[in-house]
């Protein structure tokens, strides 16, 4: 038995063995892919002695179920992964969770798990490269981008929208191997999927070549074309799922479940592999080779960093001072997208490593960084209508190692990005979404435009800062904020003009007394837009010798993380809270006796018109108000 067999069975029989252990898991792709992996593993440019070295080989497995594969992999490769590791698969506080982990477990590269999103932060990855390459210089940057796929990624319509763009920025550092096995959960795909994808990729700008994915001498072939051609590549390695797996080989009930201890029993003896998590010497040092090819790799870089006019440039995108950022002064009545786009060029004037783009709305957005070149030559992404991918492509910006990513779009669209932002939140990925268009103030768009419920969403999601500031300068607050934390943040932003509060508290918290009052009755609470509705409130509470507080709240999601001594500053015992939302804003019970917000889709006419329409009226809230107490 040659050592490529070998190395073959063992990674596609720990990973069975990984799956028996767990009584859980997905045997069937891994053992499909392991012969391709292990001729990978020859032209993989790593090292697992530095997990973080930037020109190192992005690899990517969009298809998430395949993490027993993975672990393997790791684990041969001299990654800090050790076989309990691997015994502990899919179980608690385990690093070898059922679906791969961004920041749990060295040498993962990128949460995956809902198909398709591997894709697209696989042409994020390459993106990145290239656009790092622009900046650095091929000396430092020349690495390539591998992503394993299967059939349900392909059938996500995101890997459609990010491989357009691939093939637009012809990422000739892009190799997506596709595992074509013709079997998702329910069957055969031929009952709901018969696309000619060497035709869709070739329309796309992709070279693309068809392989036997058992052939040893196919897949190097394919490998070695795909590094040198000029275009982003796709081969298609027809392979059968569970390879090796006898009677269950080929078989959609493979996919998801273990194949059963005799069964296993039977498979490792027809490849002589002897008893469970048995690793051969001569494997263990075949896959250990790329320590020391990737030390080769390394002092090469090594010596060309310390060589290079751009060390000062790569240094400067590893540690980005966001404390030296000459933000503007706002004193005239400012839509809140607008300030955030003076706010966004700031931050790129301070900021090399800050980059990002929109769904093909940046003048409504006001997201061009007017300084800076397009893609790939400067920081301004054009990601077309393709708000699935540009999701995606972001997070994969941030955890390519160089870069702060943003990406833009209207805030009823957020929906479409919803899976990815929610990855970038469990990753703790530094991406920025903008928000604009954030409530009925859109006006005549009508009720398919104006979000209602996207607020209560995007706040619910853990680990996401939502900020909605209510002026410009609360903006510029913000964004101080957002620059150091160590997770995704999103801007709500207004379409229309806000005034400029006569001044701003400290956001830090989330929250802060914007007009205070000795004994206050009750409570106003507020964000954004509303936050001028609830002082024009007050005044005219005040009026009516009933004393009011109001508070701006920016960052709900802050505001939660306060200790009740705090809470108690804002909100007085015994005294009623009123909140006012033009949203769905159920959040707000937590703190609030009443809220005054949606509780329908809004309809088509002039944003004030509209406000008034659904209550938003110093009248109507007065009156709320005064029942309340």
């Amino acid at each position: 038995m040659n050592i490529e067999t070998k190395m073959s069975n063992t990674l596609r029989f720990l990973s069975v063995d990984m799956v028996e252990s767990a009584s859980s898991g997905h045997p069937g792709a891994a053992m499909g892919l392991a012969d391709i992996l292990t001729i990978l593993s020859k032209h993989l440019i790593h090292n697992p002695k530095e997990p973080k070295w930037i020109n190192r080989d992005r690899l990517v497995f969009s298809g998430g179920h395949c993490s027993a594969l993975v672990y393997s992999f790791l684990h041969l490769c001299g990654y800090s992964l050790s076989l309990d590791d691997l015994k502990h698969f899919r179980q608690l506080d385990s690093k070898t969770p059922g679906h791969p982990e961004y920041g749990l477990t060295s040498g993962i590269e990128i949460t995956t798990g809902p198909l398709g999103q591997g894709i697209a932060n696989a042409v994020g990855f390459a993106m990145a490269s290239k656009y790092a390459r622009n900046l650095l210089g091929s000396d430092l940057i020349n690495h390539r981008v591998y992503c394993f796929c299967g059939d349900g990624d392909l059938q996500e319509g995101i890997s459609y929208e990010a491989c357009s763009l691939a093939g637009l920025h012809n990422l000739d550092n892009l190799i997506i191997i596709y595992d074509s096995n013709n079997i998702t959960i329910e069957g055969n795909t031929d009952i709901s999927f018969n696309e000619d994808i060497k035709m869709r990729f070739e329309a796309q700008g992709f070279e693309v070549l068809q392989i036997d994915g058992h052939n040893f001498e196919e897949i190097d072939t394919a490998l070695i074309k795909a590094k040198e051609s000029p275009k982003p590549f796709l081969i298609i390695a027809k392979t059968k799922i569970a390879k090796g797996a006898l009677e269950l080989e080929g078989s959609h009930k493979s996919h998801g479940a273990p194949l059963g201890s005799d069964l296993v029993k039977r498979a490792k003896k027809e490849v002589g592999i002897d008893g469970d998590f048995f690793i051969p010497k001569d494997v263990k040092i075949a896959f250990e080779s790329c320590i020391e090819v990737g030390d080769m790799h390394y002092k090469i870089w090594k010596n060309n960093l310390n060589n290079s006019p751009k060390k000062d440039i790569l240094d400067e995108l590893l540690n980005p001072n966001v404390d030296n950022i000459s933000y503007p002064i706002f004193d005239k009545p400012t839509a809140t997208r607008s300030s955030n786009g003076k706010i966004l060029n700031a931050i790129c004037a301070n900021l090399k490593g800050f980059v990002g783009g929109s769904a093909d709305l940046s003048p409504s957005n006001n997201t061009y960084l007017q300084d800076s070149l397009d893609f790939p030559n400067g920081a301004n992404l054009h990601f077309g209508i393709r708000e699935h991918a540009m999701g995606a492509i972001t997070n994969a910006f941030a955890a390519y190692g160089l870069f702060i990513p943003f990406c833009a779009t209207f805030f009823v669209f957020s929906d479409y990005m919803s899976p990815s932002i929610r990855i970038a939140s469990i990753s703790h990925l530094k991406v920025f979404y903008i928000f604009t268009h954030d409530s009925i103030g859109v006006g005549e768009d009508g009720a398919t435009h104006q979000p209602i419920e996207q607020l209560s969403h995007f706040r619910a999601m853990p680990n996401l800062l939502v900020f909605r500031p209510a002026d410009a300068n609360e903006n510029v607050e913000c964004w101080k904020i957002a620059l150091r934390a160590e997770s995704p943040c999103a801007f709500v932003l207004s379409r229309q003009n806000l005034p400029i509060l006569d001044s701003i508290g400290k956001c830090e918290k989330g929250a802060y007394i914007l007009k205070d009052s000795t004994n206050p009755k009750i409570i106003l609470c507020a964000s954004g837009s509303e936050v001028h509705l609830a002082l024009d409130c007050a005044r005219e509470l005040d009026k009516q010798d009933i004393p009011t507080k109001v508070i701006s709240v920016p960052c709900y999601d802050l505001l939660l993380k306060q200790d009740k001594r705090f809470l108690e500053t804002l909100f007085n015992p015994n005294v009623k809270i009123l909140a006012i939302e033009a949203g769905r804003a159920i959040e707000w019970y937590r703190f609030a006796d009443e809220v005054v917000s949606m509780d329908s889709f809004g309809k088509s006419g002039k944003g004030d018109l509209l406000f008034k329409h659904f209550g938003f009226s110093v009248e109507n809230i007065v009156n709320i108000a005064k029942n309340l107490l």
